[in-house]
């Protein structure tokens, strides 16, 4: 049974830093591609970044240079270090494992990964 757990998340005021963290269990492989997502309220889903399963790390043009993605094959996590933070961060964060081609690790839809977390809210003021 394969489930993601995510923390990290809180309220922080402009300017402020905030680390992200997603654990995933219960998946045998190392080798697979994973990314945050968030939603705003009254909002889609967007990508934040993701790492395909060669290690390719994308960010989305609004993150670039603030965020930092980092995944740990041997400890099955994947961090997102988010500086910098603006009211317009502030959106409930979803982490996803999986993705079924490496070409989806940015893609928001639900069918994009085969697992996604509960979300972390992320507030910012």
């Amino acid at each position: 049974h394969v489930q993601l757990v995510e923390s990290g998340g809180g309220s922080v005021q402009t300017g402020g830093s905030l680390t992200l963290s997603c654990t995933v269990s219960g998946y045998t492989s190392s080798r697979y591609c994973m990314g945050w997502f968030r939603q705003a309220p009254g909002k889609e889903r967007e990508a934040v970044a993701g790492i395909d399963s060669d290690g390719m790390i994308t960010y989305a043009d609004s993150v670039k240079g603030r965020f930092t993605l980092t995944k740990d094959n041997a400890k099955n996590t994947l961090d997102l270090q988010m500086n910098s933070l603006t009211p317009e961060d502030t959106a409930m964060y979803y982490c996803a494992a999986v993705c079924y081609s490496d070409y989806d690790a940015m893609d928001e839809h639900d069918y994009s990964y085969s697992y996604w977390g509960q979300g972390t809210q992320v507030t910012v003021s």
